[in-house]
């Protein structure tokens, strides 16, 4: 029997980590719950009340870990991965909520499920925002979202970071997030290692996670957008046919302009990094085979 590790990082939300946590405990088939990780990524908020609740319920095995500091979203997914023991790791993100009872029991089945050509390395599962119900297209697996909308499942080329499940071989074999990408775009890279070692990528609508995010989107800093704009572009150098590394980057810079109300300083720091990944990074390149997954799946890989 296959048992699922729930892994959670949290980031200065404890009043939401500590209703994830509720959720959590009322699940069904609890037996198929290995354990919750629980790290404390160097939050700076007051996480007494997730740590009293886990002292009081040990009907599943939680475990709060502490990072030694703020090791961003990489690092600290391969930190708290590294204490997992289940056959599924489950990855959540703080702000989301459970209300489906029967979710371990649909993740299950979900990698039970045979394919035809390749193994199920990683699933995707279907975000909703909590306050309106509405599909979040910004977590959704696939940039085609008017097409693959109402599709109960498919396979895909990436996955939403806020929620999904990939399997303990499929990490181990894959190798961890990258350690020089403090925030944004780890899954693609992530993704891109994993299709190119044989696995596939699937988006299940089965499988419901409700997210806390606003319809209107995060508002992340520049220097964040920085950091995702300047990473996709390196994920392009290092597993793409090299067109793709210079259409990624212009289009980005672009976007970054638009969404930063041209804020100069960061998008020369940014155009100063990405002149530098020639030089600074070795290229990866996916195997044709790979390649020709990726046009079956219809993946966007302009931007």
């Amino acid at each position: 029997m296959k048992l699922l590790s729930i892994i959670i990082i949290t980031y200065n939300r404890a009043a939401d980590m500590l209703e994830l946590l509720h959720d959590i405990i009322s699940l069904e088939n609890i037996h198929l719950l290995e354990e919750v990780i629980v790290l404390n990524n160097k939050s700076t908020d007051d996480y007494t009340g997730v740590s009293d609740f886990i002292s009081l319920n040990k009907s599943i095995n939680f475990r709060l870990i502490d990072a030694p500091e703020n090791l961003g979203v990489s690092v600290g997914r391969n930190y708290a991965t590294k204490f997992a023991k289940g056959d599924i790791f489950v990855y959540l993100d703080d702000d989301v909520n459970i209300k489906d009872r029967g979710i371990l029991q649909k993740v299950i089945s979900s990698f039970n499920k045979p394919q035809l050509d390749r193994k199920l390395g990683a699933v995707s599962f279907k975000v909703l925002y909590s306050i309106n119900g509405q599909m979040q297209v910004n977590a959704f697996p696939h940039k085609n979202f008017i097409a693959y909308k109402n599709k109960s499942e498919f396979l895909t080329y990436y996955y939403a970071g806020c929620s999904h499940a990939i399997t303990k071989e499929a990490w181990e074999l894959t190798g961890e997030y990258p350690a020089d990408f403090f925030y944004g775009m780890e899954e693609y890279d992530f993704s891109y290692r994993l299709l190119d070692k044989g696995y596939c990528i699937k988006y299940d609508a089965s499988i419901v996670i409700y997210h806390k995010e606003s319809p209107l989107g995060r508002k992340p800093k520049p220097v964040k957008l920085r950091m995702m704009w300047v990473n996709k572009t390196k994920i392009a150098w290092r597993y793409l046919p090299k067109k793709y590394f210079y259409s990624t980057a212009i289009m980005w810079s672009a976007q970054f302009l638009l969404k930063t109300k041209f804020n100069l300083p960061n998008f020369f720091q940014g155009w100063k990094e990405i002149f530098s990944i020639p030089t600074t990074e070795k290229r990866k390149p996916v195997s044709d085979t790979t390649l020709q997954y990726l046009g079956k799946v219809e993946a966007r890989l302009w931007y």
